[in-house]
């Protein structure tokens, strides 16, 4: 074991952690005060909810040896994990770096169902979610499973992470429907500092998250780390223009969704391809995910904070562009642009059997938990926002919420 690439996975498990947060302050900011406490919790609760599965059975069924479709069951309780190797870092330590990829996936989630959803019902969803689906899906790719052994390429999770979450997330969003009030309110964020702040988080965390995956102090993982840099430069700055061109303005909230476009697409190309190629694949990122947010505007589709335009479009351009840009010189294997086109249908053929695996099994679940409990509050608990009704908290306490809920019958 190298005391270097240990010393910087533990830097960087703590990085990946910290992502969760950040995502909490970055969703919290987005939606309406009166639901800001429980938009945060969303993620909060993933820390403990996945966290925990994860170390009693996900990691199991994620990287234990078994068939192509999902792990086996020799790290049941961590059982067989411990302070051995795993490649030049302890095998436990390898654990709850992959935990932390776990935790915010799970997370990422409820940003499209954020303000409608029982808290409890929300709670089960992840937990079998991250069972049923994210740990099958990681198998796939980097646990032996059968995309890995076909040569697809997922330096950091833009399949198992983001296309995966935008599906889930999609299908959530179908599910339980639109927000009360959508369509005949306008739904603006009721703090912008905080997202600017979540954003800034996220980024930071984010170079745990690519250089992290190349699993050591090595130049792969200075690699990764730089073009983590660039990629979210150029679309930033892509994305402020288009939006200079179409509104003559720049907003903040464009400049941050341009920000973690870009990071999401670099995502699955961070250690596979040069500097210059994460600038090419951040810029041309910013298209489609800020098209795809105005056309999702224009429809009956409630994805609260735009998971699905901007992680599950993003993931999709980034893994698609991964078999474009990849060359071996940088890592990786040659892609389209180093004359081996074959490597651009393995990555489709990736996107492809996530999307299905991911929105089919979401979709079964989510009726699945229906049946059993309430996934949606009363129309009257959410028009009273739901910090007071599933937290019996403010985010900015005025009392108001309170008694309202105190003259709702009593039943809360």
């Amino acid at each position: 074991m190298s005391p270097a690439d240990t010393g910087w996975m533990i830097v960087a498990t703590g990085m990946v952690l910290l992502m969760t947060p950040a995502l909490a302050f970055f969703y919290g900011g987005l939606v309406r005060s009166k639901n800001a406490l429980n938009t945060m919790m969303m993620s909060f609760a993933s820390l403990g909810v996945v966290g925990v599965l994860w170390a009693l059975l996900g990691y199991s069924l994620a990287f234990a040896p078994g068939a192509g479709a999902v792990g086996g069951f020799d790290y049941v309780l961590l059982r067989h994990v411990g302070l051995e190797a795993k490649g030049t870092i302890p095998h436990l330590l390898f654990m709850a770096y992959q935990g932390t990829f776990a935790v915010i996936t799970a997370a990422l989630v409820s940003g499209a169902i954020v303000e409608r959803m029982r808290f409890s019902a929300y709670l089960v969803f992840i937990a079998a979610w991250s069972l049923v689906v994210y740990a099958p899906v990681a198998h796939w790719v980097w646990g032996g499973g059968w995309l890995g052994a076909l040569g697809a390429l997922d330096f950091a999770g833009g399949t198992v992470v983001h296309i995966n979450a935008g599906v889930a997330a999609l299908v959530a969003a179908i599910v339980l429907g639109p927000r009360c009030d959508h369509g005949r309110q306008a739904f603006l964020p009721h703090n912008v500092p905080l997202v600017l702040l979540g954003t800034g988080l996220l980024w930071f965390g984010w170079l745990g998250f690519n250089g992290g995956s190349a699993l050591g102090a090595s130049p792969l993982a200075a690699l990764a780390s730089v073009n983590t840099v660039l990629a979210p430069m150029a679309t930033a700055l892509v994305w402020m223009l288009i939006d200079l061109v179409r509104t003559q303005r720049m907003t903040a909230v464009g400049a941050a969704t341009g920000i973690v476009v870009g990071l999401v697409a670099i995502t699955p190309a961070a250690g596979f391809i040069g500097p210059r190629e994460a600038l090419a694949l951040g810029a041309i990122a910013a298209l489609p995910s800020y098209y795809g947010i105005q056309i999702r505007a224009r429809t009956r589709l409630d994805d609260s904070l735009d998971v699905t335009p901007a992680h599950g479009l993003g993931g999709i351009v980034g893994a698609l562009l991964t078999g474009v840009f990849a060359r071996a010189a940088w890592g990786g294997t040659d892609g389209l642009f180093a004359g081996r086109p074959v490597q651009l249908a393995i990555q489709a053929a990736g996107v492809g059997a996530t999307i299905v695996y991911s929105g089919a099994a979401s979709f079964l679940l989510l009726k699945a938990i229906g049946l059993v409990m309430p996934l949606r509050p009363r129309e009257r608990d959410e028009a009273v926002g739901l910090d007071v009704v599933e937290h019996g908290e403010e985010a900015y306490s005025s009392g108001e919420g309170a008694i309202l809920v105190l003259h709702d019958g009593g039943d809360r």
